[in-house]
């Protein structure tokens, strides 16, 4: 027996092709074994493999990197809402709700933006070890950290975009990834970022939703905001939207299909690496 699956590959916080963040989407009846789920994520190698499939309350979502689950991604979760609506599983003005390891998220459309409703996930402030100040090759005006990733301040755009991180050392730091940011001086962004993730199989992450549940608190603090607009300064680029509201940051972006196609998944296949996969 086999299922016929949709599988899109979609473009997020981008309104222009081969931009913004590839993410593989699966459309699912049912979960596959996690070791097939995740020798798929490791098939696409792109920075996030997102799977849903039909729940109780909206669709259960899951998302895979190239070699581990994640608990919680931004730009999957957009590109998975897009594809449900773009495939018709969805209607297009319904508000699509996902049950996740991080608890119930959802995405609407507003105006020409889908819109995420995400945790906050503010900085703690931190006093780095010596080995976490080793992995970056400028000072921090700030280090912080929350439940997944560290963030660290840096003076300058200029710092951010050129900076250069030890990927070894940062693979060891007990954190998903780093996120280095600057406040922007240009009118058309508040603040600029990049981030890297070694640890879970993605060097940088061309432009990370989850990153802004950390980085929308830190700068509506510092800078007095509600509403921001940020990009992302890797080397594809993105752009986020983000409201913050109690407890909870919005996060906009748009996005694009880039192919969508039939797999044929084989039941016993998924055993097979399932069992190959946990070896």
């Amino acid at each position: 027996m086999s299922e016929k699956v949709e599988i899109y590959q979609v473009d997020a916080f981008t309104d222009q092709p081969f931009t913004g963040n590839p993410a593989a989407v699966c459309l699912l009846n049912q979960f596959p074994a996690d070791g097939w789920m995740q020798s798929m994520a490791a098939e696409m190698n792109l920075s996030e493999t997102a799977f849903v499939c039909p729940a109780d309350h909206g669709f259960q979502l899951r998302w895979f990197t190239p070699t581990t689950e994640v608990d919680l991604c931004g730009h999957a979760t957009l590109a998975a809402s897009h594809a449900l609506w773009e495939s018709g599983r969805l209607p297009i003005d319904q508000t699509a709700l996902f049950q996740t390891a991080s608890g119930e998220l959802s995405a609407c459309r507003r105006g020409n933006l889908i819109e995420l409703d995400f945790p906050s996930e503010p900085p703690v402030p931190h006093d780095p070890p010596p080995e976490w100040l080793a992995a970056i090759s400028c000072p921090p005006v700030f280090v912080g950290q929350n439940r997944m990733d560290c963030l660290v301040e840096v003076a300058s755009v200029e710092e951010v975009e050129t900076i250069q991180v030890n990927m070894q050392q940062l693979s060891t730091l007990p954190v998903r990834g780093l996120i280095v940011t600057a406040k922007c001086e240009q009118p058309d962004f508040d603040f600029v970022s990049r981030f890297f993730a070694p640890a879970v199989g993605v060097n940088e992450d061309p432009v990370t939703g989850s990153a802004h549940c950390c980085l929308a608190p830190y700068w509506g603090k510092k800078l007095g905001l509600d509403r921001m607009r940020a990009h992302q300064a890797s080397s594809r680029g993105g752009v986020v939207e983000m409201r913050i509201i109690p407890n909870r940051v919005v996060l906009g972006g748009n996005a694009r299909t880039i192919f969508r196609g039939v797999l044929a998944i084989d039941s016993r296949e998924s055993e097979t690496s399932s069992d190959a996969g946990q070896n």
